[in-house]
């Protein structure tokens, strides 16, 4: 006799934060509670491959702005995180560079790239 547990994941796509129950029948997943699609989506890829943002900051070599914020330009698998901070931790700015300008590509081989936040530097 095979047991089906309802289990809850909190959307986070949009400030609804839709309550979507699933569960296991069959080896699929089963949703209820969501109201639109990307809550739907949500659930699925958050289950299947859960992805992150990260923002942070980086070292430079400038005096007067010791670190500068960054974020990765899209979503990366939850379990390259880690490996992410560890490579951003050996980082050094040497260029003034500012909002929206790429700081680092592909990342850990994730695929993203590391995006500077602020124009901090170029003000200096």
């Amino acid at each position: 006799m095979t047991h089906n547990q309802k289990n809850e994941i909190t959307c986070i796509t949009c400030p609804i934060g839709c309550r979507i129950l699933y569960e296991t029948k069959n080896g699929n997943y089963v949703f209820s509670g969501n109201r639109c699609k990307k809550g739907l989506e949500f659930a699925k890829t958050e289950l299947t491959a859960p992805v992150r943002s990260l923002t942070t900051t980086v070292r430079t070599i400038f005096p007067g702005i010791p670190v500068i914020p960054v974020k990765t330009s899209t979503g990366v698998p939850k379990e390259k995180i880690f490996a992410i901070i560890n490579e951003l931790s050996k980082m050094e700015l040497t260029e003034r560079i500012g909002i929206g300008e790429t700081a680092a590509l592909n990342i850990a081989g994730t695929g993203c790239d590391i995006i500077v936040t602020s124009n901090l530097l170029k003000e200096i």
